[in-house]
């Protein structure tokens, strides 16, 4: 981790509650494979639209990761590195990938929220994954499916239009 990352992670704790239970692990990451898209999805969960997100179960298993849990922290940063937010895991479903439904993909926040729309994206960006560790993508392939919420900064509910 580095210190920037550290000293946004000791200011949400900062933030919690006097007599909160405090966590003590998180994970920092950033969405997607390229700098648009880990850029575009880091805001969509800032602005309280993206909720959810999905990854190969096989990529896990390649870098020989534990899979997210529910109670999980992660400290969401930009493309290059820099904190976002803090999300916590309040969901994890092993689905295959034509399983995933409408409701998965609406709070995946992406494009129109369709299921059609997250498909088509999703397919592309697995297919990439796959191609990386030496699988080929089909129908079935297993998905960690992941609902969360954004716990810091925390969402302003009455932001100005």
């Amino acid at each position: 981790m580095n210190n920037e990352i550290e000293a946004y992670w000791r200011s949400f704790l900062k933030s919690m509650p006097k007599g909160s239970e405090l966590p003590t692990v998180y994970q920092s990451w950033h969405f997607c494979d390229n700098e648009k898209d880990a850029n575009e999805l880091a805001e969509l969960v800032l602005a309280g639209t993206k909720t959810a997100t999905c990854s190969l179960v096989w990529g896990y298993e390649a870098e020989n990761e534990n899979l997210p849990e529910v109670g999980d922290f992660s400290v969401i940063t930009n493309w290059e590195g820099t904190p976002q937010c803090i999300i916590e895991t309040i969901e994890v479903r092993i689905k295959p990938f034509n399983e995933v439904d409408d409701s998965l993909a609406f709070d995946e926040g992406e494009g129109d929220r369709s299921l059609a729309y997250w498909r088509n994206v999703h397919w592309d960006c697995f297919t990439r994954e796959c191609s990386t560790i030496g699988r080929k993508p089909t129908k079935t392939m297993p998905l960690l499916c992941e609902r969360f919420q954004l716990v810091f900064p925390k969402l302003l509910m009455n932001k100005s239009v």
